[in-house]
């Protein structure tokens, strides 16, 4: 094991070393075990993702009567949030563009306030300790930098100011283990914890949500997820992911490798407990490829096939939504992808909850040319910390 791990490293670090840097991908960082090689670029915001199960919890015709459209859909504005499927983008904050140099480890095409116009209700995205700052960034800083968390919040935030009638969802990867209070230091600066909503007891799974029109007429209408922390009722509006939401496994490394089996929180046992304790389900689909040996990178060259509504071929979206449809009896409440507009992805939730979605903008192109991610030029100097900074993370797992 020792020597296979060896091999991995010295292999990113040959990547590294070429101009490229190593990452490690998946929902939680480091502990993926998966590396992703990307060029030395310092990443930019993107976004999306996010889900929904089928209790139907609270309703409010009076709440939302004088609401045109709830997330898209007047059908939408009665339904409860854990009965709306939420499109959601996975590592959101890691672009493929030109802001990265077209990074081989970039989830998205485009950034968080692009996808959101797009539909895509859910953004995730993984948070590091920088010096005492929070930053999405990709298991080390030096290795993938999409800068501060509260910045990209703040543009989050002047989002849902300038469209009121939208629930959104965000999901954070702790991975530094910081408390709640540093999240919330994050949250209030950015002026987005105004919108953040607080169940009656946050510390534990219910099947009971408010409408998204109940959300939007009171103004609290964004629900944030981090995994994992201790909830705290001083901060009732961050909430311990895993205490609400159940997964299927995300290190997919081919088509035929997407299923519905629970894999976090592993105290539940099964799907079925997850779903009896009143969490709801978010259906991971992405898959990696392979570049070389101990080397995975996001999978463009299948995304027209993972991405696809339909249900006729193997790793479809569509497929795998029905089977777990089929298997959970009730939809994903949060389906997370990588290149959200490939498919397009959120047509599959467009059909499991029964809409024909208005006001949203197309996305053109494939991300390249976009200059509204907010990156920062390649810097030369960057290869050579990235290297250093891999080779001592290397050595250390040894």
């Amino acid at each position: 094991m020792i020597m296979a791990s060896l091999f991995s490293y010295a292999a990113a670090a040959l990547l590294l070393a070429s101009g490229t840097q190593a990452v490690p991908q998946g929902p939680f960082g480091a502990e993926s075990g998966i590396v992703s090689a990307v060029p030395t670029a310092s990443a930019s915001s993107a976004g999306v993702a996010a889900s929904q199960p089928s209790s139907s919890g609270s309703s409010s015709n009076a709440a939302s009567s004088d609401i045109s459209a709830c997330n898209n859909s007047p059908l939408l504005c009665d339904r409860a949030y854990n009965n709306v499927t939420h499109m959601g983008a996975h590592d959101s904050s890691f672009l493929r563009d030109a802001s990265t140099g077209n990074s081989l480890a970039g989830n998205q095409y485009f950034n968080a306030t692009v996808a959101l116009d797009a539909g895509i209700r859910l953004l995730q995205g993984q948070v590091h300790d920088v010096n005492g700052t929070l930053q999405l960034c990709h298991t080390t800083c030096n290795l993938l930098d999409a800068g501060p968390l509260q910045d990209w919040l703040a543009k989050i935030k002047f989002w849902m100011d300038k469209n009121p009638n939208e629930v959104v969802t965000i999901l954070l990867v702790n991975s530094d283990n910081k408390l709640v209070s540093d999240y919330a230091t994050v949250f209030e600066g950015s002026g987005i914890s105004t919108y953040g909503y607080a169940p009656s007891d946050g510390s534990t799974a219910s099947s009971t949500w408010p409408t998204l029109g109940d959300m939007i007429t009171s103004n609290k209408r964004l629900v944030s997820f981090i995994a994992s922390i201790d909830y705290s009722p001083t901060y009732p509006y961050l909430l311990s992911e895993f205490d609400h939401v159940f997964e299927n496994p995300y290190d997919v490394l081919s088509l035929s490798g997407f299923n519905c089996t629970l894999d976090r929180p592993k105290g539940q046992g099964s799907a079925s407990n997850a779903l009896a304790s009143g969490r709801m389900p978010l259906m991971n689909h992405f898959a990696y490829s392979l570049l070389m040996e101990g080397v995975q990178i996001p999978d463009e060259t299948n995304i027209e096939i993972t991405n696809s509504a339909d249900t006729g071929t193997t790793g479809n979206l569509g497929l795998h939504a029905d089977t777990c449809v089929k298997e959970w009896g009730t939809k994903p409440t949060f389906i997370l992808v990588d290149f959200f507009d490939k498919g397009p992805a959120i047509d599959t939730a467009d059909r499991l909850n029964g809409i024909t979605a208005t006001g949203r903008k197309g996305v053109v192109g494939t991300g390249e040319e976009d200059s509204t991610s907010g990156a920062s030029e390649n810097n030369p100097m960057g290869i050579n910390v990235a290297l250093v900074a891999f080779v001592g993370f290397a050595l250390a797992v040894v």
